[in-house]
């Protein structure tokens, strides 16, 4: 009963994600929404006549009938935005959908994620950075996500699979099609290590207004965004901008100032709104990730601390006694200026012994 409500409450006319978030805020649940009254659905702001008359009238329960038996004859997973199986880093964006529909064996929040676009006119250069980047994070326990068009996130969605890497593709139409239907094959194979997801219930076509929506969807559910190529205009660069409008990171790889499909990477390099990235050692580098059997087994790379100098033993040591440490922490410890410590700290770093975080912050390798 619980599903049909939540299927429900997105059929109603007038009633977008917006207005349903304003309807859960005062009513409290799905239930308390459909045995509101019509004043005390009237006594909500923002919440007009007609979208009143439109939940008191019932005319949406057999949409959701049909969905809901559509869901349960191809074994689809629903996500309601308030179920603990709900993708934790896109719930945290304020434009979220309230409903998700899901097939496939790929976790729904796995513990590195990451987002992989691109322009649907993939060159050999852009192919081959697929190939590089995604050969190499297999070893880093993490999960792909693009949207199963031409081009980048096709190329990266078998990619994913050739290293068996989960992938998941985000749909701009519902479960009951593939589109294009010449990624058809990906997506079956997609099922077994993977998966699909969409907002959009059965009977949704790939309209193109749907993939703009879409795209926010592919930048929810990653830690960072990769744009591969992308022109100065298309869909790569609108996912790029809504997940820098999430705090995410973006990353981009740059290309020739005279080749079309690297002018939309080069961009949003040059005004800040991505990070510079030759390869995955850069990737790896900026979010600070460890190989998983480091991170488990608790294994470290061997360090002969005797080659350090008497400068760089103490920040050693220093570091040693706790997990990480600020610049200013560490300067305040040792009584250095920051500029001398600065130095140090870059060699350090070149030289293998630190690793640099966000925030000025640094833990031993």
């Amino acid at each position: 009963m619980a599903m049909l409500k939540q299927i429900a409450l997105t059929k109603i006319k007038g009633v977008g994600s917006k207005t349903a978030r304003t309807l859960l805020a005062y009513c409290g649940s799905v239930d308390d929404i459909f045995d509101a009254s019509k004043k005390q659905l009237l006594s909500i702001p923002n919440i007009g006549k007609a979208t009143v008359e439109s939940i008191l009238s019932k005319n949406y329960l057999y949409e959701a009938e049909q969905e809901m038996a559509f869901v349960e004859k191809h074994r689809i997973e629903t996500l309601w935005i308030e179920d603990i199986n709900y993708p934790r880093r896109l719930r945290q964006c304020e434009d979220a959908p309230l409903l998700l529909y899901y097939k496939g064996a790929a976790a729904k929040n796995p513990d590195r994620c990451i987002s992989i676009v691109g322009t649907r006119n993939a060159t050999a250069y852009g192919k081959r950075l697929c190939e590089e980047l995604i050969s190499t994070l297999r070893e880093y326990d993490i999960q792909i996500v693009s949207g199963l068009a031409y081009g980048i996130d096709v190329q990266a969605h078998r990619l994913a699979l050739r290293h068996k890497i989960p992938t998941i593709g985000v749909l701009g139409h519902g479960l009951d099609r593939i589109y294009p239907a010449a990624h058809r094959d990906v997506a079956s194979r997609m099922l077994e290590n993977g998966g699909l997801l969409t907002e959009y219930p059965s009977n949704t076509v790939p309209d193109r207004n749907n993939f703009p929506a879409r795209n926010r969807i592919i930048a929810g559910l990653a830690d960072v965004t990769i744009v591969v190529e992308a022109a100065k205009k298309g869909g790569a660069l609108i996912t790029a901008e809504i997940a820098n409008s999430y705090n995410r990171d973006v990353c981009a790889f740059p290309g020739g100032i005279d080749q079309e499909y690297s002018a939309g990477c080069n961009y949003l390099i040059k005004t800040h709104r991505a990070h510079l990235i030759r390869h995955a050692d850069d990737l790896i580098y900026l979010m600070g990730w460890e190989r998983p059997a480091q991170k488990k087994e608790g294994l470290q790379l061997p360090l002969l601390t005797n080659n350090l100098s008497k400068d760089e033993q103490r920040v050693y040591n220093f570091l040693r006694e706790r997990e990480h440490a600020q610049v200013d922490e560490i300067a305040s410890h040792l009584d250095w200026p920051t500029s001398k410590l600065a130095m140090i700290l870059l060699e350090m770093e070149m030289n293998g012994i630190l690793l640099s975080l966000p925030g000025k912050i640094y833990k031993i390798l």
